[in-house]
């Protein structure tokens, strides 16, 4: 008669195995690319600059009064009294400077900036900002920008006449910015890792957590909400948290998703999901046309007559309705290409898509939901 001996963290472990083994011939994503880690993220910067060198397509100090406060506040700041003058200058603007500060960016690294005009300037090309401190929502100031701006648009004028090409009154400045300040946050010092997904979701957030369990060989993560997956640091990782990140970041899972339609109705656009099945149902579409178009009539008097010229509208309504319209029948829980194809054998444009699954929808048939943006 054989004894066997029962280990719990052995058993774990090829449990965990055979779940990541399960989950990898799926694997479709990194953690990396799913999900992000907290305290790796970056943080907006703004800012109130301006804008000098423009050639007269800048703001009109006249009727824009905080260009014209702004130009004397740095006037005054170079020892130059201008508030008893006249000023007329077209050549400057007052403008928004926005950039995003990088996680653990360092002191003297650069980061690039965007650059949008407040007032009426036309153009921004070729112009030239001005040292402008760049803060966080805290207030603290965190990098210093300065630079030429590029556009990458084109503008140009004449009598009447008028062509451009891109935004000319927003630009950019490619490593314009100085950092001065860091952001502290220390990852060596963390005890518990907290893993947000970026679609939320049940299946996904389980699926993570078995996935990192299995690499460690003990059940270290678990999944409290759709978003997160909580990871207390094994002993063997302290004060390695870097190590454990970058081997928990290359983790190959499958991420879930709900069954949707996504719809944006300005534009037309249609995302219809893998998993959207519809059951049985008949679907009919027409197209009714109404063209309608006017000619104008000249009506003259008669020679020598006190009569006026008049010009009169002639009317011509057009109403068509297609004959070819077909009623068609979509059996039970068929799938996206189906749905498509049978959709496309009716001819329908992808406004008429929009419609009839928005119909589809109201009547229960579609399994699915619809977002529309």
């Amino acid at each position: 008669m054989r004894t066997f001996l029962f280990n719990k963290s052995v058993f774990w472990g090829v449990i965990c195995s055979l779940v990541f083994n399960i989950n990898t011939a799926l694997a479709s994503s990194r953690i990396k690319d799913i999900a992000d880690f907290e305290g790796v993220r970056e943080n907006q910067l703004v800012g109130y600059g301006i804008v000098v060198g423009l050639n007269g397509t800048g703001d009109n100090i006249k009727s824009i009064n905080f260009a014209k406060e702004s130009l004397i506040s740095m006037l005054d700041q170079l020892g130059i009294n201008a508030r008893d003058g006249q000023l007329k200058s077209k050549n400057i603007a007052a403008v928004m400077v926005t950039a995003s500060l990088p996680p653990f960016a360092r002191q003297g690294s650069r980061i690039d900036v965007t650059v949008s005009a407040m007032g009426d300037a036309k153009d921004l090309q070729g112009g030239t900002l001005i040292a402008t401190p760049l803060s966080a929502a805290n207030g603290e100031i965190y990098a210093l920008a300065q630079g030429q701006i590029a556009t990458g648009s084109v503008s140009a004028r004449s009598n009447g006449n008028s062509v451009t090409k891109g935004v000319p009154t927003s630009g950019r400045i490619a490593n314009g910015a100085i950092i001065e300040n860091e952001v502290d946050f220390s990852l060596e010092s963390l005890k518990n890792i907290r893993i947000a997904l970026r679609n939320p979701d049940f299946t996904t957030a389980r699926r993570v957590s078995d996935a990192i369990n299995a690499m460690l060989g003990q059940p270290a993560a678990k999944a409290t909400d759709p978003t997160t997956v909580e990871l207390e640091i094994p002993a063997e990782y302290q004060n390695k948290v870097v190590d454990l990140m970058t081997k928990i970041e290359q983790l190959q899972v499958q991420p879930d998703q709900l069954a949707k339609v996504v719809i944006d109705e300005s534009s037309g656009i249609i995302v219809i999901g893998k998993d959207v099945k519809i059951n049985k149902l008949a679907i009919a579409q027409g197209n009714l046309t109404i063209k309608i178009s006017e000619t104008p009539v000249v009506s003259q008097p008669l020679p020598f007559s006190d009569g006026v010229t008049v010009t009169q509208d002639l009317t011509a309504i057009d109403v068509n309705e297609s004959v070819n319209s077909k009623l068609s029948v979509l059996d039970s829980g068929v799938n996206l290409q189906e749905l498509v194809d049978g959709l496309n054998a009716l001819g329908v444009t992808p406004r008429d898509l929009i419609s009839i699954l928005q119909a589809v929808k109201a009547s229960g048939a579609l399994q699915a939901d619809i977002e529309v943006i």
